[in-house]
């Protein structure tokens, strides 16, 4: 036995069997939080393999609370960890997009390193969690949208949340939600906070299968299509991963610095929400507008970046995406 108790010594690279055994103790409570958190600690120093990776979600897809989705949902969702506290993009965008009648299964959670996630800005919006968590599908299915947070859909991560925030740092777990929603989506925008990391994440995407997805990270280590610089994209289909490069001139977007959507807590989050889907425009309109033509691009409701912002801003300028909000906070 390992010092790790029944967890492999993560000081060489594990198999697929190996790993999933690993994560499978993990996850049913095997083994102790003590040795898990040593683990996870090792790995992370280390560094996960996209094996490792693949065998952690699949463990974690195989024990969740599934949703029935309409045909071409999808979901846009971000690591977070970035560090850059940043207004909330992927919800805006979740909102931006199916205002634009593709449908988004938003998977989120309140926030763990941030100041405000998701599930947090759309509370102070008047969306009550538990309903909508409750009545997800239905809200899915009627308006095109919902909102799957994560405690809801993932029980085997219960014990698993006391020894993230006990630990204090990144793990694999950090890595997880996006490639576990819970409506099962095969087109998927996803954002990590490691440019350098894109490639190996969306291998493991690509393991787990995909229909079309593309997993973006900024140059400065953002969890989103970023204005201010380069952005490394991998573009995962059936065939494999594809890298590219991609920046604001694409999508005929200016840019903007980062500090230019710094956000605040979720009452701040939420009042530029609000005066986004009402038209103000902005550093925080240009990274929706980008963020959501690349969702678009994925959902195959637009051909170019530039055609999926000229849909974007459409559905802001013309209140379908401030109505949409509204609709889904008074939904019954």
């Amino acid at each position: 036995m390992s010092r790790f108790g029944l967890l492999p010594d993560p000081a060489h690279l594990l198999g697929h069997d190996e790993a999933a055994q690993a994560f499978a103790d993990i996850l049913d409570a095997g083994t102790s939080e003590d040795e898990i958190a040593e683990f996870l600690t090792a790995l992370s120093d280390r560094g996960e393999t996209m094996v490792e990776i693949a065998a952690a979600a699949q463990a974690l897809r195989d024990r969740l609370i599934p949703i029935d989705a309409p045909k071409g949902a999808i979901d846009v969702c971000g690591t977070g960890g970035d560090g850059h506290h940043t207004l909330n993009v992927s919800t805006a965008v979740a909102i931006v997009v199916a205002a634009c009648e593709v449908p988004v299964a938003k998977h989120g959670n309140r926030a763990a390193s941030s100041k405000s996630g998701a599930a947090d800005t759309l509370e102070v919006l008047g969306l009550d969690m538990e309903r909508a968590g409750r009545l997800a599908e239905a809200t899915l299915a009627d308006l095109g949208i919902c909102f799957l947070f994560a405690a809801n859909h993932h029980p085997a991560m219960k014990r698993i949340q006391p020894i993230r925030q006990k630990l204090a740092r990144r793990t694999i777990f950090n890595l997880m939600g996006p490639l576990a929603n819970p409506a099962r989506v095969t087109r998927q925008l996803i954002g990590i906070a490691r440019p350098g990391y894109v490639p190996v994440y969306a291998e493991a995407l690509h393991r787990l299968g995909t229909d079309h997805s593309r997993v973006v990270s900024g140059d400065e280590g953002i969890d989103e299509l970023s204005l201010a610089g380069g952005n490394e994209v991998a573009v995962v289909n059936a065939e494999g991963v594809f890298m590219q490069r991609s920046h604001a001139a694409d999508a005929g977007l200016p840019t903007h610095p980062i500090e230019a959507i710094r956000g605040g807590d979720a009452a701040d989050n939420a009042k530029a929400l609000r005066e986004l889907l009402e038209g103000a425009p902005g550093a925080y309109r240009d990274a929706v507008l980008y963020n959501a033509a690349e969702a678009l691009v994925i959902a195959g409701a637009a051909e170019t970046l530039t055609e999926g912002v000229e849909e974007a801003a459409e559905a802001i300028d013309k209140g379908l995406a401030h109505a949409l909000l509204n609709c889904w906070i008074a939904y019954k």
